[in-house]
């Protein structure tokens, strides 16, 4: 006979936890942002190349189940891609499915990473960083033709 501790990790699914990550822009307390985030059907998908295409990003997703829809993330002033995109689903269990099977693999030449997302609002799509694009973007200071080059710092130098 099992506890009731062993039971839960038992029915512990590890890819459809929530990570230790947070938008600091979400407008809410913790609590709804951790609330929203259990009923989302939304991931945000990260490391993208900037040249990966929506009809890409609709292949390999679809494979996890119906998508409602795809933002890929923008640079804010060239309005060109910037490595990041949203997929909605109609359900939650084709995201999860895709948090379970697609999270980790290769995209373009990159490892692709997913998280859940609270829910798409308009503006999210674009970068936050100061010149346009993601804020990691511009303090990088390797090469990475998949991501522009080297980082806006170490180009300005």
């Amino acid at each position: 006979m099992c506890s009731g501790g062993t039971l839960s990790i038992l029915r512990s699914d590890s890819y459809a936890d929530l990570s230790q990550y947070r938008d600091q822009h979400f407008r809410g307390t913790r609590y709804d942002q951790e609330r929203l985030l259990r009923k989302s059907c939304t991931l945000y998908v990260g490391n993208l190349s900037f040249y990966t295409t929506e009809e890409q990003i609709h292949e390999l997703f679809g494979k996890s189940g119906d998508i409602k829809k795809v933002i890929m993330g923008l640079d804010k002033v060239k309005k060109t891609a910037c490595g990041f995109c949203f997929v909605e689903y109609y359900a939650r269990g084709d995201a999860e499915n895709a948090m379970r099977y697609i999270n980790g693999t290769r995209l373009d030449d990159r490892i692709i990473r997913t998280d859940w997302d609270a829910g798409f609002k308009e503006g999210r799509q674009y970068g936050r960083g100061r010149s346009g694009g993601q804020v990691r973007d511009e303090y990088r200071q390797d090469y990475d033709a998949g991501r522009g080059g080297y980082g806006k710092t170490v180009q300005c130098q």
